[in-house]
């Protein structure tokens, strides 16, 4: 008898969907109309003993207190803050997630999102798009990023990786976490308020969650200052959004880079029609390679717990 799961998002591999149909008995909750969602879990949650979630959807206590033969969740993506912790531990749930496989891509677009708003990509795209350049419009000047400093606030595995990328464009490296990471040759700030004033860029690397809500506040964003690039490939969580567009719109602070948002997807039209801002849809992952392997822990974790083995990948 196949154990049954709750399927709360659908990878984007077909193939790891395909394995999940192999071993698992799945109950596809995304494929319900939102209207009927609850009648139909109603039916189905009795017999649930995984369920599969994202970092975005996670799992609050009121689902969980309907799955009440749920031993394992598995998170596809590394952030937990969406899920009940409190509820699964007290409950002796499982919870496990795929870090490390989506380190690079998270990475490579905090660059990508970096170089946007230093070189003013989507701004010019639109130069050449709409008949400025051919009408003899004068260019604005952009920024290298040499000898630039670029402060890192969290890191980890993903701002680490950042900051290698970093200093291949000849950046100067700074961070700052509550906890000093040992033998590494980049200097820590003393604050993130220290690191935003010595930094030209700011990339939000940090977890979300409760302990980092809001801390890239308007004082945070005046220290980076008018001449100041903010970068968040982290959690929305973290910035006031609200002071963010203020600062933004009367220059205190210089530029944004954005892969994240407080109330995703819904985006506020104040931040959308500032032209200093570059907006991505939250996909820092969104690549077919890394979707694949984070969707394969995701299994490979299941798949495991089910068979009474060790998980590849535990949230302690």
């Amino acid at each position: 008898m196949k154990p049954e799961v709750l399927v709360l998002a659908a990878s984007p591999s077909a193939d790891v969907m395909a394995q999940l149909e192999q071993h698992f008995h799945c109950h596809h909750l995304w494929q319900q109309p939102r209207e009927q969602q609850a009648g139909w879990l109603a039916g189905v949650a009795p017999q649930v003993r995984g369920v599969l979630t994202t970092g975005a959807i996670g799992i609050k206590a009121d689902l969980l207190a309907q799955l009440p033969k749920v031993e394992i969740v598995a998170v596809n993506g590394i952030g937990t803050d969406a899920v009940d912790l409190a509820a699964t531990r007290a409950r002796g749930v499982a919870v496990t997630n795929t870090p490390g496989v989506l380190t690079d891509d998270v990475a490579d677009l905090a660059l990508t999102l970096l170089l946007a708003a230093a070189r003013r990509l989507p701004s010019l795209d639109t130069f050449v798009r709409d008949g400025s350049w051919e009408a003899g419009k004068p260019i604005k000047p952009t920024r290298a990023l040499r000898g630039k400093v670029c402060g890192i606030y969290g890191f980890g595995r993903i701002g680490q990786a950042i900051g290698a990328r970093a200093q291949a464009f000849g950046m100067t490296l700074q961070y700052f976490q509550p906890r000093a990471i040992e033998g590494t040759p980049v200097p820590r700030a003393d604050s993130l308020l220290a690191l935003a004033e010595a930094s030209d860029y700011l990339v939000v690397a940090a977890p979300g969650g409760a302990a980092t809500h809001h801390t890239v506040n308007a004082a945070v964003l005046a220290a980076l200052g008018p001449q100041g690039t903010l970068v968040n490939i982290a959690r929305g969580s973290l910035v006031d959004e609200q002071a963010l567009i203020a600062a933004l719109g009367d220059g205190t602070l210089g530029m944004a880079a954005l892969d994240v948002f407080a109330d995703e997807p819904n985006v506020p039209a104040a931040l959308r029609e500032l032209d200093n801002v570059v907006l991505t849809p939250h996909i820092g992952s969104l690549t077919v390679e890394t979707r694949h392997a984070m969707g394969q822990l995701v299994v490979d974790n299941l798949r495991a717990h089910f068979d009474g083995k060790p998980l590849l990948t535990p949230v302690k």
